[in-house]
């Protein structure tokens, strides 16, 4: 087992994380800008490239590659409310519906377990297949935060325990 979670390579069934390069984090960037939630929320792809290039120690940024192809981008902050939080999926249109998803939070899962509490993620209130999509993963409603990022949809907090406090 590792001291701390998160190495810098991962394979997992259907992919391979790298962690996150400046030249993949424009590629990512350029392409999420123009999907939603991103999209609809009114991120540009200069704000996500910033915010996948920022020097951040509690931020674990991967490449999501398929077939040697960019894929999508995961960030897990780690520690997080005793536990981990996945920051940001954003996987390619092409590769939605595959599996990823569930395969990078079952990831998140293993990683963080032997530490962690517990498991964190935000959904927009509508961006309901991703809200059905955690619901279906074992998280639950937690808190409704009105306006957080934009000033016409809430977050929805949502957390998975993983394991209960002693």
């Amino acid at each position: 087992m590792n001291e701390r979670p998160f190495r810098d390579e991962y394979v997992l069934s259907g992919c391979r994380f790298v962690q996150l390069q400046a030249e993949d984090a424009k590629v990512v960037s350029d392409k999420l800008a123009t999907i939603n939630p991103w999209l609809t929320l009114g991120y540009s792809a200069a704000q996500l490239e910033k915010y996948l290039s920022a020097d951040d120690p509690s931020l674990h940024r991967y490449t999501v590659m398929v077939d040697e192809m960019i894929a999508g981008v995961v960030a897990v902050r780690y520690p997080w409310l005793r536990g981990s939080y996945l920051e940001l999926i954003g996987l390619f249109p092409g590769q939605q519906g595959k599996g990823l998803g569930t395969a990078i939070l079952q990831w998140m899962e293993r990683e963080t377990k032997p530490w962690a509490m517990n498991c964190w993620v935000l959904v927009s209130s509508f961006n309901e297949a991703a809200k059905r999509f955690y619901l279906r993963q074992g998280f639950r409603e937690i808190a409704n935060i009105e306006a957080l990022v934009s000033a016409r949809s809430s977050e929805l907090l949502l957390r998975k325990v993983l394991r209960a406090p002693v």
